[in-house]
């Protein structure tokens, strides 16, 4: 049967079709597990939190939260991975591999989800459809950021100013605000950020590089989250809407501004003065009264 298996990834037989969608597998076992997302069957428990899971796997995953273990550690910088692949993905980074690459555009990724990701763009497949408004996403993940949208959600709590998030990664670059930590350097400049994504951005001001290009006008950006928010200046979609007063924002940022101005909460704190923002932009321009940096010149 493992020789069956492995002999359809040559010919490509996908013989284990979804009834519900039609999408078809090699094994049988990736089909029952498919399923589960038509279902929303999620069979295993954590005893620790009661969150349930689809799958065995990502349920051990997931209980490496509240285990703290890290088992799987990188020998060149001597830190620890929950997982492997992040571990994999982690050394990928050290050495510049990028061994999975798309054969429809020529772009490479250091792990195969990230392609089947990326190669979600190229198809338009939307397989994550949100039950409440119907709004559909290319990745699970983003289909439960979103729901939290709607159950207001946020199980992700920082032990040092309290405030929550909905997801855990949002919580870890939070965090970095309170440690300093900044483990994302600039190989041009050695200036350093606090996520991955400030400092692909930073890159852009040394490359000139802005892949994601808008089809409506032809204006191009360095990040595709940047040309998303632009295209809804022509959509026009506001899909961010505050409860309270019933507007309607069409970026998530905005609506978080927006519902600051009701309850006050000013969340980014100046480390040197105390000084409290509502904006995290308005307190990078605040701190740079302290830093003396001038970047605009």
């Amino acid at each position: 049967s493992e020789l069956v298996k492995h002999q359809a990834i040559h010919t490509g037989e996908r013989p284990h079709k979804c009834l519900d969608c039609g999408k078809s597998y090699t094994r049988r076992s990736d089909l029952v597990r498919h399923q589960a997302f038509h279902t929303g069957e999620r069979p295993h428990k954590c005893l620790d939190c009661g969150k349930s899971f689809i799958r065995r796997s990502i349920l051990v995953r997931h209980q490496t939260i509240h285990t703290g273990e890290k088992s799987h550690e990188c020998v060149d910088y001597g830190k620890g991975f929950i997982q492997r692949s992040d571990l994999v993905t982690r050394q990928a980074i050290h050495i510049g591999e990028r061994p999975h690459k798309c054969l429809d555009c020529g772009r490479s990724f250091r792990n195969t989800s990230a392609l089947g990701k990326h190669q979600a763009f190229h198809t338009g497949e939307r397989p994550h459809k949100c039950l409440d408004c119907g709004k559909s996403y290319i990745r699970r993940s983003e289909l439960v950021r979103h729901q939290a949208i709607h159950t207001g959600e946020r199980p992700h709590k920082c032990l040092d100013c309290g405030k929550s998030y909905t997801q855990r990664s949002y919580l870890v670059t939070h965090q970095r605000i309170h440690t300093g930590e900044r483990p994302h350097k600039c190989l041009d400049c050695g200036k350093s950020f606090i996520c991955r994504s400030d400092l692909v951005k930073h890159q852009a001001t040394h490359t000139g590089a802005r892949p994601h290009k808008c089809l409506h006008c032809g204006k191009s950006y360095t990040r595709r989250s940047d040309l998303v928010r632009h295209q809804a200046i022509h959509t026009r979609e506001k899909s961010h809407k505050y409860v309270d007063c019933g507007k309607s924002l069409i970026r998530r940022s905005d609506l978080l501004k927006h519902q600051a101005t009701h309850t006050g909460e000013k969340s980014h704190k100046c480390l040197v003065c105390g000084k409290g923002f509502i904006c995290r932009s308005h307190l990078v321009r605040h701190e740079r009264i302290h830093t003396g940096e001038t970047p605009h010149k």
